[in-house]
């Protein structure tokens, strides 16, 4: 838990919540575009770990984002599911950054991805048990007394399970988000992701995940494989849109739980930048369906 009493050795400026808004990926490429049409209602995500450097090209790029539009600070590096201890110095840059820009949404990943001294560049998934819980705490616990406010947690995209799981996934994630304090950030395309190679019902899955405890959505396009066995497999590839059986699930998902900030991820394969717009525009869409018909006019209008 967040410990109050604890001298703050970041500032306490939270942004102002955003609300029911759509977002997208910030990519450099995107920059001229996105200054010449002006201040947005949207808001933009970036990877923490590419802005870790102490100055350059992508703070002042991320600087000139920043002054007029929220920011989601998105990290993927920091292991939170390793049984490791967490990287002090990996840790200390990302409140670096969180104190820097005072993004509105600050989030991490429910995977490992060291081990000892090697560094793999994937998010990998870890097993449901009890140790494994009090490992993933006291992980949240650190970064949430380091950065001084509450993490948002997202849920993994898999490829193996684990025979040693006692529990669920959507267990083992409301049981972090009941002892941390922590939000969940849900990826509904992860969802579709794993249910797709795992077999299980998508919809059961978002019927048992705690929706009271999001305070982001993800949505993202995925790449279509097969396994050894010629069955199909999925990769949660971010290189394309989102697709059809995705947005189904958000428009659920946001029925259920009300309009939260979502996001659309494009990371490889990069579009021209009306490509990237229109995904979230579509998203917005779906959000503003959800919201009172007054506070829908007064996003318009503003």
């Amino acid at each position: 838990m967040i410990t109050a009493n604890k001298p703050a050795t970041v500032p306490l400026r939270f942004s102002l919540p955003i609300g029911g808004i759509a977002g997208t990926s910030f990519k450099p490429e995107h920059l001229p575009a996105i200054l010449q049409a002006g201040p947005q209602a949207g808001f933009f995500e970036v990877h923490a770990e590419n802005y870790m450097g102490a100055g350059g090209p992508p703070h002042r790029a991320l600087e000139a984002i920043r002054r007029d539009h929220p920011l989601s600070l998105h990290g993927v590096c920091m292991s939170i599911g390793g049984p490791q201890p967490l990287d002090r110095a990996h840790l200390a840059r990302f409140r670096s950054l969180v104190a820097r820009y005072q993004p509105a949404l600050v989030s991490e990943h429910l995977a490992w991805s060291t081990h000892e001294i090697s560094f793999f560049n994937d998010l990998l998934p870890l097993p449901y048990t009890e140790a494994t819980l009090r490992n993933v705490c006291d992980h949240i616990d650190e970064v949430q007394e380091a950065i001084r406010r509450p993490l948002l947690l997202e849920n993994p995209s898999t490829y193996v399970t684990f025979r040693e799981s006692s529990m669920s996934e959507t267990d083992f994630i409301r049981a972090i988000a009941e002892r941390t304090g922590c939000g969940l950030l849900l990826d509904i395309n992860n969802v579709f992701v794993s249910a797709t190679n795992h077999g299980f019902s998508a919809l059961d899955y978002l019927g048992d995940f705690p929706l009271s405890c999001v305070g982001e959505i993800h949505l993202a396009g995925h790449a279509e494989q097969s396994d050894d066995e010629g069955n199909l497999l999925l990769i949660d590839s971010h290189d394309g849109p989102v697709a059809d059986a995705v947005w189904k699930l958000f428009e659920i998902v946001a029925a259920r739980r009300g309009p939260v900030p979502t996001l659309v991820e494009w990371d490889s394969k990069i579009p021209d930048w009306p490509i990237l717009q229109a995904e979230a525009a579509a998203a917005q869409a779906i959000l503003d369906r959800c919201k009172p018909a007054a506070q829908t006019e007064d996003r318009h209008a503003a």
